[in-house]
C-alpha cells in the first residue's frame, strides 16, 4: 500500500476498540491509541499509508 491508499481499520485484525473516551482507537500492530482511526493517524504524522494493514479473518459460517 502506497501513499495516498485509504487503509479501513475496522477489515485489520491490529484493530481495538479501547476503553479510553479519549482515545477510542487503538492499533495493536504499532502500539498506540488514538483519536482518529489509526490510519489516518499515521498519514498525518508520517505521510504515507500504513503498511502493516492485516485483513481480519472472517468469522466461520459467513
Amino acid at each position: 500500500m502506497g501513499f495516498g491508499t485509504k487503509v479501513n481499520c475496522r477489515l485489520c485484525r491490529h484493530y481495538y476498540i479501547t476503553w479510553d473516551p479519549r482515545n477510542p482507537n487503538g492499533c495493536r500492530a504499532m502500539g498506540f491509541k488514538a483519536r482518529l482511526m489509526p490510519s489516518t493517524h499515521v498519514v498525518k504524522t508520517s505521510g504515507f499509508a500504513c503498511v502493516l494493514f492485516e485483513p481480519r479473518p472472517r468469522a466461520k459460517g459467513r
